[in-house]
């Protein structure tokens, strides 16, 4: 078990001793968590701590919550650089029930018709929310994404300016997404960085422990209250 942690370790290097415990018991490890965290610290695998850049205090506000999935969507851009110093722009869009990763859209430019493609997309393969929540940006602020919401009946919740905490389920998901995957690989092109970036969205959907989903993956939790709804519904 403790070469086996070692390898997960290596597989995961932003995956902290919780989540290895996770993997561990998914293999059928008998572990307890005290036991994990030894063997964690015996193999030095402990994680860098980042480094946080104290802000000053401000009152906090609670994003709406969600009981359905498809209920609200979420999502914002993260950016990052090729090998050759050019930069490019990745629009990320979350179910804030179910946390799945629905899009991981990667160009050098990315406007707010490129948006409503997305939109589109998912629209035709997943159905539509009733609300998406989104920050000020100009992508979003756009006269397109408004002519989309407005024709598909799809309200737009704009967050204060300068309070991403009211987005924290998207700005949670591009937290993770630039530890785990933009801060860990090297894009040589943008055809690179899009296979990297899909491939991560994917193990983050299918495989990836999710604290708040009880250690299940988001597609795999979201598969789970599927079934049960439906059973739910034949009873009745």
């Amino acid at each position: 078990m403790r070469g086996r942690l070692k390898e997960l370790a290596q597989e995961r290097p932003r995956f902290g001793y919780r989540r290895l415990g996770v993997l561990l018991r998914r293999e059928g490890h008998e572990v307890n968590l005290k036991r994990v965290l030894r063997l964690y610290r015996e193999e030095g695998l402990k994680l860098r701590p980042k480094k946080r850049k104290r802000i000053a205090s401000s009152q906090r506000v609670r994003p709406a919550g969600t009981t359905a999935i498809n209920q609200m969507w979420s999502m914002d851009f993260v950016s990052d650089t090729l090998s050759c110093g050019r930069r490019f722009r990745g629009l990320n869009i979350v179910d804030c029930h179910s946390r799945e990763a629905l899009c991981t859209e990667v160009d050098t430019s990315l406007t707010g018709q490129r948006v409503v493609r997305s939109l589109q997309w998912l629209g035709e393969t997943r159905g539509l929310p009733h609300t998406i929540q989104v920050d000020n940006g100009p992508e979003f602020t756009g006269r397109a994404l408004d002519e989309w919401a407005f024709q598909n009946r799809v309200k737009l919740h704009f967050i204060e300016p300068g309070k991403p905490v009211q987005n924290a389920v998207i700005e949670s998901f591009n937290g993770k997404m630039r530890d785990e995957c933009l801060n860990q690989e090297w894009f040589t092109d943008l055809n690179q960085a899009r296979a990297s970036i899909e491939k991560w969205r994917e193990d983050y959907n299918v495989f990836r422990p999710h604290s708040s989903l009880g250690n299940l993956a988001p597609a795999v939790w979201a598969q789970q209250q599927n079934l049960a709804k439906n059973l739910y519904a034949q009873v009745r």
